[in-house]
């Protein structure tokens, strides 16, 4: 079991000869993931994707070339790697229907929230490998930070080959499994945090004369050019918020009230909130 914490990866992404990848589930991220898989150089001719309704897996099949299976069991027949790209409720029938139809050695790869590898390695086969990846929605775009962890049977190679078909889709990181309901409340969730301050940036230009139309496009262009700038510098954020601040300026004043607010206590409330769910679904999915 390989167990690297916190390791990057900036491998190129390169596919491998004769191998065959099934995609199970056709949503979001599903097919975020057939993308990532053909960018990452697979044959359309050597992906299958399933969905429940007939007419979403036509629509991906057209899109992007790739084979559309009727059934779960026949997709991961032929495939030496299987993504389930599934709601948490369905996995554990999903996994019971296709535990008869993997080949030794076929590589589970879970993008389901909150189900953990146990979860897995119990309904699988014995020896099965399975890797966890817990995404972010920015991920469909190519800007998103994904976490994996490695289970009992997973090993080095497998991880590595984990790296290259998410490469395509931004930043991963191998993390120890016990820290992916942290990595759901920081990047899993972060979004959804992102997107509450760009909105409240622009309700406040709102409130204070501008348009909405500019207060938004202005909220969008500050968040993501100080993301940049954050990544592309390397200094701490610290630092790069005192170089904003002027002494007895306007940021040092808007700062201080959001300081007064409990802005900071507020975030860390609500990664505690995201991480304490993802421990339940994690229970329930256990029962």
């Amino acid at each position: 079991m390989a167990d690297d914490e916190g390791t990057t990866t900036d491998e190129t992404p390169t596919a491998v000869p004769g191998m065959h990848v099934a995609v199970l589930g056709g949503g979001v991220m599903g097919a975020t993931l057939v993308a990532a898989v053909l960018q990452a150089g697979w044959s359309a001719d050597d992906v299958d994707v399933t969905e429940r309704y007939a007419a979403r897996a036509t629509e991906l099949s057209q899109l992007y070339g790739v084979n559309s299976s009727e059934t779960n069991p026949t997709a991961v027949r032929r495939a030496d790697v299987v993504l389930i790209a599934l709601k948490p409720a369905v996995v554990p029938e999903v996994l019971d229907e296709i535990a008869p139809a993997l080949r030794p050695g076929t590589l589970v790869v879970s993008v389901a929230a909150g189900v953990p590898i146990a979860a897995y390695e119990q309904r699988l086969p014995a020896g099965t490998p399975v890797v966890r990846v817990m995404p972010n929605t920015p991920a469909v775009i190519g800007h998103g930070a994904s976490a994996i962890a490695a289970g009992t049977h997973a090993t080095e190679d497998h991880l590595a080959l984990v790296e290259r078909v998410l490469g395509a889709t931004g930043l991963v990181v191998r993390v120890p499994e016990k820290d992916l309901d942290a990595v759901t409340a920081i990047s899993g969730s972060g979004p959804a945090y992102v997107f509450y301050v760009i909105d409240a940036l622009a309700e406040a230009g709102v409130l204070l004369g501008l348009t909405r139309e500019l207060a938004t496009r202005l909220a969008v262009a500050t968040v993501e050019g100080s993301a940049a700038l954050a990544q592309q510098s390397g200094e701490h954020p610290v630092v790069l918020r005192e170089r904003v601040s002027s002494p007895g300026g306007t940021t040092v004043a808007g700062v201080r009230e959001l300081d007064a607010h409990g802005v900071r206590a507020a975030f860390v409330a609500a990664a505690e909130a995201a991480r304490d769910r993802s421990r339940e679904l994690a229970a329930e999915s256990a029962k």
